[in-house]
């Protein structure tokens, strides 16, 4: 099979090369500059690692750059929709315009399939494919590829989707790989070590609003422009007597909202509308009346809500079992079976 691994210099992307070896594939590896060039990424510890690999296992390696695109598409995005007052996610994005978008298009169309090291597996039903859960529930990715389309899960295979991170972890221990150790990446990818409210103020600028107490009416004191603060946030408002957490934005006026307390029930939500819904696979319900039980997502943690959803037009209105802290407008509502095991897709929360 001619394959093509997407490799980072990470240990999951790392292990991916050595699974496709043992099944008789040599992979062409990849490596996708797409960093802004001041970012301080960790580019050529990177490329050196993904070198490393690459001679181990007798592969073909390229270092291909998507930084324009990254830039036009990724970044572009998530500066619009912070300018907007709602919550991007740039990952998501970056999954479907750039690893299985811009890459597919200019390389990866040249191969049968495109390698990863995302927690996610595939389940075959109805002589279809659908985005599937991982074995590890702790890693899974799902969430972070719950925007690609049919034609991109078609082309990739994800060979530690049925591995706990342990048992990865220990293949490249055992087979003494630089980056076994390795911590996994945090934070937005094309920032490196660039502060995300310098970026956004690059962009942005600064304008000072009032911060109010949501409760009360009172004016509590000054930010610098809603664009630096998400609904839920509590450091970084520079009020005393707290905990304070943001839970309503006023973005003609400039103004948030804040709750006081460590568990204020103003943050959370027990219901959520869903546009744009994009379904990975197919439309699994069509057009209904009755709500379907469905498991979900808003932000990317090992747990999942139980929910049920119903369709009114063209808006997916979901209602939870539990209530959820900091449903936030922007955000992707991620849907999957009753027994998230399957991902069918997700919407944007409006």
């Amino acid at each position: 099979m001619n394959v093509a691994a997407l490799v980072s210099g990470g240990v999951d992307s790392s292990v991916v090369v050595h699974l496709l070896k043992e099944q008789g594939i040599t992979p062409t590896i990849f490596y996708i500059m797409i960093g802004m060039d001041d970012s301080d990424c960790p580019k050529e510890e990177d490329t050196e690692i993904t070198s490393y690999i690459a001679k181990k296992y007798g592969c073909k390696m390229e270092v291909v750059n998507l930084q324009k695109e990254y830039f036009e598409s990724v970044v572009g995005y998530t500066i619009d929709t912070v300018k907007k007052g709602l919550t991007p996610n740039p990952d998501v994005m970056c999954n479907k315009m750039i690893k299985f978008g811009a890459f597919i298009d200019k390389w990866g169309k040249d191969f049968e399939k495109i390698a990863t090291g995302h927690y996610c597996t595939t389940t075959q039903k109805d002589n279809l494919t659908f985005l599937s859960t991982a074995k590890d529930p702790v890693k899974d990715q799902t969430d972070f590829l719950a925007q690609i389309t049919y034609s991109q899960l078609e082309k990739i295979i994800f060979p530690v989707g049925d591995m706990m991170k342990s048992e990865v972890r220990a293949v490249a221990e055992r087979e003494k790989m630089p980056s076994a150790f390795r911590k996994d990446s945090q934070g937005i990818c094309f920032l490196g070590k660039i502060n995300y409210n310098d970026f956004i103020k690059r962009y942005l600028g600064e304008k000072e609003g009032e911060i109010v107490e949501l409760e009360t009416g009172k004016i509590l004191g000054k930010h610098k422009g809603f664009w630096f603060h998400t609904i839920g946030q509590r450091k970084g408002l520079g009020l005393s007597g707290g905990p304070w957490f943001v839970v309503k934005k006023d973005i003609p006026n400039n103004v948030l909202f804040v709750s006081q307390g460590y568990d204020p029930i103003t943050q959370y939500g027990t219901e959520m509308d869903l546009g744009d819904f994009h379904f990975i696979t197919k439309d699994v319900w069509g057009e209904f009346n009755d709500e379907k039980e469905i498991s979900l997502k808003i932000r990317h943690t090992p747990e999942f809500t139980k929910g049920w959803i119903s369709k009114k037009e063209n808006i997916y209105h979901v209602r939870f079992e539990n209530k959820l802290q900091g449903v936030s407008q922007g955000q992707f509502g991620v849907i999957y079976d009753k027994d998230h095991k399957i991902c069918f897709g997700s919407g944007t929360i409006i």
